[in-house]
């Protein structure tokens, strides 16, 4: 794709009908992407729970309060060193806690405390769960508790891992074969293997499932990217490219809706499937993106696809694509074979040439902690949203459409303030947010959920604008390489994500704690890189290194032609 393809898009227009079709039916599906990937808040949500007793229980005491049901006491129940004292009906008593249960022997009055002799035992007969506010989970419906419990916080790791090598397979296979074709398969693919996760019959055949979903989930949002980015002109292209993320949010909102409507983990994850269902049915229309197939040379198709863009965009005056693109294909194949003979050979770069230099090692060091952190902070607030108090279901979905500005004012900041100088006081602000979290007391909670969604917000425009900043950052020789790096590393934040969020066992604000370190840790870098903004895509890994240098002399010599300015005004006689 050379440079001079964008006349494509002065002719056809940035972002016409016809582009317009193609976006919104693209990002469409990223809704479900959003949704797979929060899905598991309620499918593996643990409620409390105690274990069962061999026989029908007729009295229930918690504290100083009894009931008949032990239904009745979920409410009661405060914290997990609480124990439910229950009468059978052959007049037995038992103690019943989250992960054993104990006898009392020779006891046949219901009172809380009890000094004489006890026998322990296991939960051998499964657990009583807390029903009233989720009819099942994988949790409720496998008793992945106790000694069982690290099964169900396994759940999204293994989803998040799968993430990671969707993004490398899917990415290096649209490059092959196109991205159409890779969009069939993985929106295909989310759709069978979201309804297939419903009907698993174990714990085992579960995250195998959820492994493929996150597979194909990955592979599609990161070629909608590049879809997206190869259909619409330079003009939209931030705007487009940034809010495929806010499609991400509404999948997000999506999921905290039907989790409040549907208590029922399996209908949950069918009704979830179902809601992109019909973009299966009209993917299919999709056409491949121009810039890939004149990369295959597929100049008749480019032609034709050319001509249905300019009846839908309402083109009068036809142009071909000679003209808009110049190319080789009028050349005879004998000159084009003797041409690429005579070239000299490119050389392959890799991982080690954005470590090439002091500079470049330190902006790449810089750049991938952004990509890790801006995953790690986005996934850790998310997770932690129904963990805030009040209604997880409200929170959560606070927790997407707080996204949704957040992405139009990283458009705005990257367009007037620069992409650096946007990027480092979000993550300053964000760190500022955890270390504010971790000073309100728990017992404020709508204090804390508010501060948690601010949180939400800065992360979210840090994690926005860092795609374009990173591709801007690095020369055409290595871009794609730099740009793919980075999104490895956020995989990576998203994985370690969920075991950040679990440390809240240890501490409550562990979470915060850490997320806020590495916040401050990266604004910090952030603020040493170069800035962007108005400056030419470079070329040459020279140019790339020369970018904060090239900014300061061009300032410098508008400071100094500013100053003779003011100078001759002031020797200029009255």
């Amino acid at each position: 794709m050379t440079q001079s393809c964008e006349k494509l898009f002065d002719y056809l227009g940035h972002f016409g009908r016809f582009q317009a079709c193609i976006y919104f039916a693209s990002i469409f599906q990223a809704i479900s992407c959003g949704i797979h990937y929060l899905a598991s808040v309620f499918i593996a949500i643990t409620p409390k729970h105690v274990c069962n007793v061999p026989g029908n229980v007729t009295s229930v005491l918690l504290a100083n309060s009894s009931s008949n049901r032990i239904e009745d006491a979920w409410e009661l129940w405060t914290s997990a060193k609480d124990y439910l004292v229950v009468q059978l009906e052959n007049g037995e008593v038992w103690e019943l806690t989250q992960c054993s249960r104990t006898r009392r022997e020779d006891a046949f009055n219901l009172t809380y405390d009890y000094e004489g002799p006890r026998s322990t035992q296991s939960c051998s007969d499964g657990f009583l769960y807390d029903q009233t506010k989720l009819e099942s989970s994988i949790v409720t419906d496998w008793d992945l508790v106790c000694e069982r419990a690290w099964l169900a916080k396994l759940a999204q790791p293994t989803f998040m891992l799968g993430v990671l090598f969707g993004a490398v397979i899917f990415g290096d296979i649209a490059d092959r074969v196109g991205r159409r074709p890779v969009m069939w398969f993985t929106s295909s693919g989310q759709f069978l293997f979201g309804v297939a996760v419903a009907f698993t019959f174990d714990y085992y055949s579960f995250v195998i499932v959820r492994f493929l979903l996150a597979m194909v989930s990955s592979g599609y949002l990161v070629v909608v990217f590049v879809y997206v980015t190869e259909y619409v002109g330079i003009k939209a292209r931030t705007w487009a490219s940034m809010h495929v993320h806010a499609a991400f949010a509404v999948g997000v909102m999506i999921v905290a809706l039907v989790g409040y409507l549907v208590r029922t983990w399996w209908i949950y994850q069918v009704c979830l499937s179902i809601t992109t269902l019909p973009f299966i049915i009209f993917c299919w229309l999709l056409p491949e993106t121009p810039f890939w197939l004149l990369s295959q040379g597929r100049h008749e198709e480019v032609e034709k696809l050319i001509n249905v863009m300019e009846k839908w965009n309402n083109i009068s005056t036809p142009c071909k694509l000679s003209e808009l693109c110049p190319t080789h294909q009028d050349e005879p194949v004998s000159e084009i074979t003797e041409k690429k003979k005579k070239a000299p050979s490119v050389k392959n770069h890799n991982l080690l040439d954005l470590f090439r230099t002091c500079t470049m090692a330190r902006r790449t060091f810089s750049i991938w902690l952004v990509w890790f952190t801006g995953s790690l902070g986005y996934y850790v607030f998310s997770l932690s949203s129904v963990n805030l108090g009040g209604n997880e279901y409200l929170n959560l979905f606070l927790s997407g459409a707080v996204e949704l500005p957040s992405y139009i004012v990283a458009c705005l900041g990257m367009d007037r303030l620069g992409r650096r100088n946007t990027l480092a006081p979000f993550l300053l602000l964000s760190a500022v947010i955890c270390g504010i979290i971790m000073v309100i007391p728990q017992d404020f909670s709508a204090l804390q959920i508010a501060a948690s969604m601010t949180g939400k917000f800065t992360i979210g425009v840090a994690f926005g604008l860092i795609y374009l900043y990173t591709a801007e950052l690095y020369p055409t020789i290595v871009r794609s390489l730099a740009v793919g790096s980075g999104s490895m590393m956020c995989r990576i934040g998203s994985v370690v994500a969920p075991f950040c969020v679990y440390l809240a066992d240890v501490w409550v604000f562990m979470p915060q704690l850490l997320v806020g370190f590495m916040a401050l840790l990266t604004g910090a870098l952030t603020l040493m890189l170069p800035e962007t903004l108005g400056e030419p895509l470079t070329s040459t890994m020279e140019e790339a290194a020369a970018l904060g240098a090239r900014r300061d002399r061009r300032a410098q010599k508008e400071e100094t032609a500013f100053s003779d300015v003011a100078l001759e005004k002031l020797e200029a006689p009255v």
